[in-house]
């Protein structure tokens, strides 16, 4: 079997491609602290999506890892996580935005942000902005207080070379980015790298 070949995903950008069913998509962070968006739809039908909503109600919690499911707003399993060095991702919160920057940075001029590049990256695929759900939030750290549900967002607990590994379940169409948010990212803007193998 021939070595996969290795794609980055620039600071602050995204892309899209197709998966198929059987196939291993690894995301990987090669400087560290760095997050990635993942979304992912049903090719033959772009109407069924990854939901965090029913992923996080079948799990029974919102911190996912090896071996967990990630299900459509159907139920079906799109993907599953088959390998995680770090064990620690957000599957809440919404892909950053120009809104995002807006609202919480106060920025004048925003970035597009990781919903921006997930739009772009997947237009030619015929997925509009609006179906564009809640994105699995690959080495984001996010954590939850117990009593008063207060979130905040912390500095990723990925370094160089971390990686997680994901099979597609189905024929896939699937978006991913380099996370455009300094607060997700420790304040630092890296690439991503991915890595697709049958």
């Amino acid at each position: 079997m021939s070595r996969p070949v290795r794609h980055e995903i620039p600071p602050r950008s995204g892309t899209a491609f197709t998966l198929d069913r059987g196939q291993r998509l690894t995301v990987i962070d090669p400087q560290g602290e760095q997050v990635a968006d993942l979304v992912a739809f049903r090719r033959d039908d772009l109407d069924e999506v990854i939901s965090s909503g029913r992923t996080i109600d079948y799990a029974s919690r919102i911190f996912l890892t090896t071996g967990d499911p990630i299900y459509s707003n159907r139920s079906n399993v799109l993907l599953r996580i088959v390998e995680d060095t770090v064990g620690r991702h957000d599957f809440l919160l919404t892909p950053c935005s120009a809104d995002t920057f807006r609202i919480i940075y106060g920025d004048e001029h925003p970035h597009r942000g990781c919903f921006g590049n997930l739009a772009a990256a997947l237009a030619p695929y015929g997925i509009a902005p609006d179906r564009i759900p809640v994105a699995f939030n690959v080495f984001m750290h996010v954590t939850v207080d117990g009593q008063s549900g207060e979130i905040a967002v912390q500095p990723p607990l990925s370094r160089a070379g971390d990686r997680v590994s994901f099979v597609a379940e189905t024929d896939l169409v699937v978006g991913l980015t380099a996370c455009s948010a300094l607060q997700s990212n420790n304040f630092s803007f890296k690439p991503i790298h991915y890595e697709i193998e049958s």
